[in-house]
């Protein structure tokens, strides 16, 4: 495996779950925002992940893996049938995921209030519908995920260091 590729995904990694904090940040900041530039209380932020479309399905991948195998040890002549070797294109390969904020279309929590200034004319306010207790599980998640990312990116490092103290 190409070491600049590992660091790579670790690096989209990062970058995802930085955007999944920053987003949970902001939902926290503005737990209690009833009003906001667009109008009205503040709408949830949410991070939603997903992948390029795949070009191959998983059968073609598979055979590509296990064409690019060799020759394996068969304990039955049903195993392993013998694949031709394909070439497949590693650009396609290592398509980042994508992440992208959206505004979650959730409806507003509704609590009477009257003597807060922007309570309607029957005493209800309209507060976003954060849960606090979901935010913070979200944002601990994301950490741990961030620093997998960051101790995946690490270890490919130390491996092209070592790599580099071997051709001297």
């Amino acid at each position: 495996m190409n070491l600049f590729k590992a660091m790579e995904v670790s690096a989209s990694g990062l970058r995802s779950q930085r955007l999944v904090i920053d987003s949970v940040s902001l939902n926290l900041a503005n737990i209690q925002t009833t009003r906001t530039e667009e109008g009205g209380p503040y709408r949830r932020r949410r991070v939603v992940f997903s992948a390029p479309p795949q070009t191959q399905n998983f059968l073609e991948i598979f055979e590509n893996r296990l064409g690019g195998m060799g020759n394996l040890r068969r304990t039955h002549p049903n195993h392993f049938p013998v694949l031709p070797l394909r070439l497949i294109r590693r650009e396609e390969e290592w398509e980042r995921v994508r992440a992208e904020t959206v505004v979650s279309p959730e409806e507003y929590q509704i609590v009477f209030d009257p003597s807060h200034p922007d309570a309607d004319e029957f005493g209800y306010l309209r507060l976003p519908n954060i849960n606090l207790v979901e935010e913070m599980v979200t944002l601990l998640k994301a950490l741990r995920n961030f620093e997998a990312n960051v101790t995946a990116f690490n270890a490919a490092k130390d491996m092209f260091l070592k790599a580099l103290e071997i051709g001297r």
